[in-house]
């Protein structure tokens, strides 16, 4: 199932892991700029440029256990319905031996697998998404599990316990879908004239006001302008800082059950977004683990 490949400091074994980091190396139905399934292995070289200390937090990830199995097993003949399945499969085996799981893309499609695992375990999720697009076509270049439909599907199929957050792309309808259907959904120029603590606070207490009490963290990397992470599938231009992902990921730590990083493809940049990815994703951890 796995192949392997480690993140810097998860040397625990499994059995022992908090935090269970695998990566998911899949961009058949990318549109623009191919490569995220490059992403995992990039995210997990960069992380070795970090110190282990976190200032912050007072924390040492050499003294989190984390466990990196490596990669799905993505050939190329697997479809995105496949691929969903195995990502469910991975992730519900990970809750269901009290674990962390954090998921290293790929294109933002595989988020929905997650998604399903975890409503399997929890009835109180919610997700946020920080995301550049709206992602609610009901289907696009004749697919309906694309990268540019996971949060419709989310929303449609799974739950509307869903927040999207960085918004500043998405075609006329799905506008007025999100407006139909009561999506919540907060633009990159709120965040800019709000601050991102004011607006993650905003979108927690509307999940909150649908029952939501944990969630899970879904961060496409084109939610950061491009100026900052230019190796991303679809680079849009006016977008949040590397700062303001992170201070979103302190918010939501003290209830957060799981991380996903999409999106991020290598080949489009000297490595920069790899290396904001793989931070962030040092960053949740021990934001996360100060709240255990």
């Amino acid at each position: 199932m796995f192949a392997q490949s480690t993140f810097a400091d998860a040397r625990s074994l499994y059995k022992d892991a908090l935090f269970v980091i695998f990566g998911v190396p899949f961009d058949a139905t990318s549109s623009f700029r191919r490569g995220s399934c490059e992403a995992p292995d990039a995210m997990r070289k960069a992380s070795y440029n970090f110190e282990t200390y976190n200032d912050y937090y007072g924390v040492d990830l050499t003294d989190v256990d984390m466990h990196d199995p490596g990669d799905l097993d993505i050939t190329p003949d697997l479809r995105a319905g496949d691929v969903l399945c195995m990502v469910e499969n991975a992730v519900a085996g990970i809750l269901a031996d009290s674990k962390i799981p954090i998921v290293l893309g790929g294109e933002h499609t595989l988020t929905y697998g997650c998604i399903r695992a975890f409503l399997d375990a929890f009835d109180d999720l919610g997700i946020i998404i920080l995301d550049a697009h709206l992602d609610l076509r009901d289907e696009y270049l004749g697919a309906k599990q694309s990268h540019a439909c996971v949060s419709r599907n989310i929303i449609d199929d799974l739950t509307d316990r869903c927040t999207i957050i960085g918004v500043r792309s998405g075609s006329a309808e799905e506008y007025i879908y999100a407006r139909e259907n009561g999506v919540l959904w907060y633009s990159a120029d709120e965040v800019s004239c709000a601050g991102i603590e004011s607006v993650m606070r905003q979108a927690i207490d509307a999940l909150s006001d649908r029952g939501a009490t944990r969630f899970h963290l879904s961060i496409d990397l084109d939610v950061i302008d491009p100026g900052y992470a230019p190796g991303v599938g679809n680079p849009e231009p006016f977008g949040l800082s590397p700062r303001d992902v992170r201070d979103a990921i302190r918010v939501a730590a003290p209830q957060a059950c799981g991380l996903d990083v999409v999106e991020i493809s290598p080949p489009h940049d000297n490595g920069e977004s790899a290396i904001i990815g793989a931070r962030l994703v040092r960053e949740f951890i021990a934001a996360r683990v100060t709240h255990l």
